[in-house]
């Protein structure tokens, strides 16, 4: 089976999973409320999830587009990979704020405003399979929680890159870094 034939069965899986689990939403909000830290909503999560879902549909764009956008003043592509990973490579622009490190403080620290349009991208936009753009499980790429969570702290202008091509196409503007992986 072909990688692309493979990434969309996954998808296909990934789809129902969804379904599944948004069926599964009340059992799992009885659950949180019972058991857990205060501090964390899943149920919350699970909400804000089924709100971005048809918005990210309608937010996936093609190679033309995503360049277009970001030629435009005020644009920010924004990488959410980790430092080594962005260190190592990253298209020419994008700004690094790792996932793991998303708080209200630091994403107003580099977006401007909530108006802000922002690009996303992550390693399952290419298909090179290789550090720093090794393929991640499909139901977990990046770019899912990337939008969720952007979604969720108020940044609702955002743009995904919705296809798959490779680091070495020009038209993605992939600077490499001096940063060398050990295998």
């Amino acid at each position: 089976m072909s990688r692309r034939a493979r990434a969309v069965r996954n998808s296909l899986i990934c789809g129902l999973l969804t379904i599944a689990t948004f069926i599964g939403i009340g059992l799992a909000a009885n659950a949180q409320s019972a058991n857990g830290s205060p501090d964390i909503d899943y149920a919350g999560f699970m909400d804000l999830t089924e709100d971005v879902f048809a918005v990210r549909e309608d937010r996936l764009v093609s190679l033309a587009e995503f360049n277009a956008m970001k030629a435009d003043p005020g644009t920010l592509i924004l990488d959410t990979r980790s430092r080594f990973a962005f260190d190592a490579g990253h298209i020419k622009g994008a700004i690094n704020l790792p996932f793991s490190d998303f708080t209200d403080e630091k994403l107003a620290a580099i977006i401007p405003s909530e108006d802000t349009r922002i690009l996303i991208y992550c390693n399952n936009n290419f298909s090179d399979d290789v550090d720093p753009v090794p393929v991640k499980r499909v139901s977990l790429a990046l770019n899912i929680p990337t939008f969720i969570n952007l979604y969720g702290y108020g940044y609702e202008n955002i743009y995904e890159l919705g296809v798959l091509t490779e680091t070495s196409n020009p038209e993605v503007a992939w600077v490499a870094g001096s940063v060398l992986y050990d295998n």
